[in-house]
């Protein structure tokens, strides 16, 4: 019989870590983090960072575990993601993924084979040189022209990825998305539910901008230059995350703090909805929309957990 797995996602803000906290101990579970920033030890107020209090005892795999300066990518993440579920096997409790990004998830789940192309130096370091000369944007575009849906998925400053997607395309003369796609169609190798927690855009924007001033409040700006102090530059792939780029682009004064933080809302709301339209695409999904359960904690638990029993995810 396949091995048992919840994931637990949906856009940013929404309240995937106190549902997660509460399914985790009704089903016995432990959590691995699907979040691309949160994998990043010091950077815990821009990442929304679960505290040892939130975890209330539920054990946490993929947070805190790297260095600012470390690359993390969606091959590290699943790698990391299936040693750390071997552990959970082994103590007979059941892995539980959650976070919002949607492409480790896929990745998981469906086993993808992120065989890349052969590597070609000279052609990395011809991007690499483009990329300084005329820019991020520039590079991306130049994805945009072969493989659009991947230029929609790839942030412009995630140079490295746009890199190896446009490597892809050189070698294959195929666009590193519909080889995505393609394995996409894999049958997973886990008996699993696949929850996507959701709101009312509104509701949801409301909570993204609170969630931003309370992240002011409680010393964003002094975390990011923290990391500035140590020699943490913004071109890392860490310092892509929102919150951090934007805070880098005032501390270099390129804008005003009060037009960074009005960014960082802006950015955040475009990233939740662009999470919503991911998921939409996704087969296989559960929707959990707030709102029809009255926004009532327990009801929503209720609710999954009799998923998880008619899903004989539990016995």
């Amino acid at each position: 019989m396949k091995k048992p797995l919840i994931i637990l996602t949906g856009p940013t803000s929404v309240g995937k870590t106190e549902t997660s906290i509460q399914l985790a101990k009704a089903v016995n579970a432990e959590i691995i983090s699907a979040d691309s920033v949160q994998v990043y030890k010091q950077m815990n107020i821009g990442s929304a960072k679960i505290t040892a209090e939130e975890m209330d005892g539920v054990p946490h795999h993929l947070i805190d575990v790297l260095e600012p300066d470390e690359p993390f990518h969606v091959e590290r993440f699943k790698r990391m993601a299936m040693e750390a579920m071997d552990k959970i096997y082994q103590k007979n409790r059941i892995p539980i993924v959650v976070g919002g990004t949607g492409f480790y998830i896929q990745a998981l789940l469906y086993d993808i084979d992120f065989a890349q192309a052969k590597e070609d130096m000279a052609y990395r370091m011809e991007l690499e040189e483009l990329a300084t000369k005329h820019g991020a944007i520039y590079l991306h575009d130049m994805l945009r022209n072969v493989d659009s849906i991947s230029a929609e998925a790839i942030h412009p400053n995630n140079i490295k990825r746009v890199i190896r997607a446009l490597e892809y395309f050189k070698e294959t003369k195929t666009p590193i998305s519909a080889h995505n796609e393609q394995q996409r169609q894999n049958e997973s190798p886990y008996r699993f539910v696949y929850f996507v927690l959701n709101d009312e855009r509104d509701k949801l924007y409301e909570r993204i901008n609170q969630r931003v001033d309370k992240m002011m409040e409680t010393g964003l700006l002094e975390e990011v230059k923290s990391l500035q102090a140590q020699g943490y530059g913004r071109d890392l792939v860490s310092m892509q995350g929102i919150g951090y780029k934007e805070i880098y682009a005032y501390l270099d004064g390129e804008c005003t703090l009060d037009k960074a933080i009005e960014q960082i809302k802006l950015d955040t709301r475009h990233f939740a909805k662009r999470q919503v339209t991911w998921f939409k695409r996704e087969k296989d999904v559960m929707w959990i929309n707030k709102d029809n359960f009255g926004y009532n904690g327990d009801k929503i638990l209720d609710h999954l957990l009799s998923i998880v029993k008619e899903r004989e995810i539990i016995q």
